[in-house]
Order: structure tokens, then C-alpha cells, then sequence
């Protein structure tokens, strides 16, 4: 596990994940550094990519897995576990991580490639960019710890990797919502053949997106539910935060609707503009990640450039800042992306 410049948070305790607590504070079960986004009574489904990718790799010979001494920590010790012949462990080196991968991919095998999202997006970017991206190779780059998902601060929240990748060519990003999304995400992104950057939950995940019925399609956003008063535009973890704040301001009489969108880039322009173009209804884009270059300006620049006007535009995400240490909740209230947080904005807003 790397390690944060940051020292052990108090809150976390002195013996190992979790601490073991004191009289007047309690042990707190969820890690600063792999912190479980399930509610305690929610359901959850362990480690969904690491068990999709080794079911899927019973049937396809030509995928490996990679990892930079996290294969833990992203679900890929699953993979290990079930074909050890076909995982590779490269230690603490990103760039030989990728380079190796685009080496494999170039002798017809399909690597997944799996690290954290910060060390992908700055310490691996340009091997990334010349190795993988511009020759267009079938490397699927799978990265834990997106956006603001570890208490850790700075050297492990991942706030602006999307940013990042958006302006590679040849690049698709995907966020997925839950474990039912993240399992069926995994063949979809394997049958997709040129370079892939998946944020990844891993751990237990929750499992929501199954209730409604949805099935994944890799580039295309769907409609988790209707309203007529507002329209969040969602992605990621901020899809089941835009569920339960939707439910929170039903008891206001506030009527909202939840558009997913899992893949970034392509964007599904046609179903983002025609939910859009429905009109009258505040239109707010929610997104694990800074508003500085997510999805909130990708929809943003999409509306102006096709002369959509909604009824008024807001984001919710994570500031244009470096964020603090601390425990999950306690940050995501603080930075506005929690349920609570979601759903007082949207009230102010209207």
C-alpha cells in the first residue's frame, strides 16, 4: 500500500484499518484509505470486477491482468486467484505497468491494466498517451479510489482524472454507478476493441441500479427515472446519491428525474439533448470529480454548441481545489456531494 505524505488521521485509531477506538470514540469500521460507500443496511455484492473479469477470462485466453503491487486494493487478487498464470504483479511502477501492457496488447493479448486512479492519471499520462492512446491499442486501464472515495487527501483523491483523459483521442471513460453496473460493464468494455480508463469501486459495492431494471450499454445514458421538476444528469457514485436525493424532495413535492450517464467520453449527446430539450426543468449535473473539466462541462459545451437553453444549469461536484484528510462522510458533506448535501443545493437552487 502506498504511502500518503499525510500522518495517520486521529480518527482512524493506532491499531491497523479501522482502529480499535476508546471509551468516548467508538471504532470506526470504514478505512480512510478503502472506505466502503454502502450504507450498513444497504445491499452489496463483493469485489464485482474481479469476479467478472475472471468469469469472463474462463472463456477469452487472450486476457491478462496487470497491477503495480495493488492487485488488493483494485479486486484483481480475484483474477490472480482463478488464472495465476495470466497475472502479473510490476510493482510500484506505473510506467512499466502500461509500457508492458501496450507490449502485450501489440501481441494480441487484451491486458487489464489496474492501479490507482491518481497514479494512472499523473504518474502514468504520458506512456498512456504515446504508448497505449495514439496506437489506438485494446488496453483497458481500470483504476480504485475515484475522485473522492479515500480520506487520505490529495496524493490518492483522484478529483480530476477524467479532466485528464477527456482530450485523448481514441480514449473512452467510463464511470459506473454500482457492482450490477461494474459486472456488466467488464464484457462490454472487453468486446470494445481501442483503449478504455474505468473508474472502479471495488470492495463492497453496492448494488443499486439492479431495482430498476437497467442493463448497461457501453456508450449510451438511460433514464433511471422520470420527473418533471428537475433533471440530474449523473455519473458514478453520484447516481445513487441523485436516486436518494430524488426521494428526499418528493417529500417537498419535487418532482426529479435521473439520467445516467456511466461512459464520459463517447457522450451520448442524443439522449443527454433530448432529455434536455424537454424544458422547463432545472438541470443539474452531479459528478464524483471536480466541475472543472468533468462531465459538467462536457454537457455544458454540449448544450451551447447545439443552442439548447434549459431552464437553468447548475453542477454538483468537488471544488477546484486540493481537498483535505478526513473521514468520508464527514468530506463528502463538506465538499456538497453527499445525498444531503445534493439535495439542499437543488432546494436553494429552485
Amino acid at each position: 500500500m502506498r504511502r500518503s505524505k499525510y500522518t495517520r488521521p486521529a480518527w482512524l485509531g493506532e491499531q491497523g484499518e479501522g482502529g480499535q477506538g476508546t471509551a468516548d470514540k467508538p471504532r470506526l469500521t470504514t478505512s480512510a484509505m478503502i472506505a466502503s460507500l454502502a450504507a450498513p443496511d444497504q445491499r452489496t455484492a463483493p469485489a464485482p470486477f474481479g469476479h467478472a473479469l475472471a468469469k469472463l477470462a474462463e472463456e477469452r485466453p487472450e486476457i491478462v491482468g496487470l497491477t503495480a503491487d495493488l492487485g488488493k486494493y483494485t479486486d484483481l487478487h480475484i483474477f490472480a486467484q482463478k488464472h495465476p498464470e495470466r497475472f502479473y504483479q510490476m510493482g510500484m511502477a506505473e510506467q512499466l505497468l502500461i509500457s508492458a501492457a501496450a507490449g502485450m496488447a501489440r501481441e494480441g493479448f487484451q491486458p487489464f491494466a489496474t492501479t490507482y486512479a491518481v497514479f494512472a492519471a499523473r504518474r502514468a499520462y504520458d506512456f498512456i498517451c504515446m504508448a497505449i492512446a495514439e496506437e489506438n491499442l485494446d488496453v483497458k486501464i481500470v483504476c480504485a479510489l475515484p475522485g473522492l472515495t479515500t480520506g487520505y487527501g490529495p496524493s490518492h483523491q483522484a478529483t480530476e482524472d477524467i479532466a485528464i483523459f477527456r482530450g485523448l483521442p481514441n480514449m473512452t471513460i467510463l464511470d459506473p454507478c454500482d457492482a450490477h453496473e461494474i459486472a456488466q460493464a467488464v464484457p462490454a468494455i472487453a468486446d470494445h476493441k481501442g483503449p478504455v480508463y474505468m473508474r472502479l469501486l471495488r470492495g463492497n459495492v453496492p448494488l443499486v441500479l439492479d431495482e430498476y431494471g437497467y442493463k448497461f450499454e457501453l456508450g449510451k445514458a438511460k433514464t433511471i427515472r422520470d420527473g418533471n421538476d428537475v433533471l440530474i444528469i449523473s455519473t458514478g457514485l453520484m447516481t445513487m446519491r441523485a436516486l436518494e436525493a430524488a426521494e428526499a424532495l418528493r417529500e417537498d413535492k419535487v418532482d426529479v428525474a435521473v439520467l445516467h450517464v456511466p461512459t464520459i467520453k463517447p457522450l451520448d449527446t442524443e439522449t443527454i439533448l433530448r432529455e434536455v430539450g424537454k424544458g422547463g426543468r432545472l438541470v443539474v449535473v452531479a459528478e464524483n470529480h471536480t466541475v472543472v473539466g468533468g462531465l459538467g462541462e462536457a454537457v455544458a459545451g454540449l448544450l451551447l454548441r447545439s443552442g439548447t437553453v434549459p431552464k437553468a444549469f447548475r453542477q454538483v461536484g468537488l471544488p477546484d481545489e486540493f481537498l483535505d484528510a478526513g473521514a468520508l462522510p464527514t468530506l463528502h458533506d463538506r465538499y456538497g456531494i453527499s445525498t444531503a448535501a445534493m439535495a439542499r443545493s437543488i432546494r436553494e437552487w429552485l
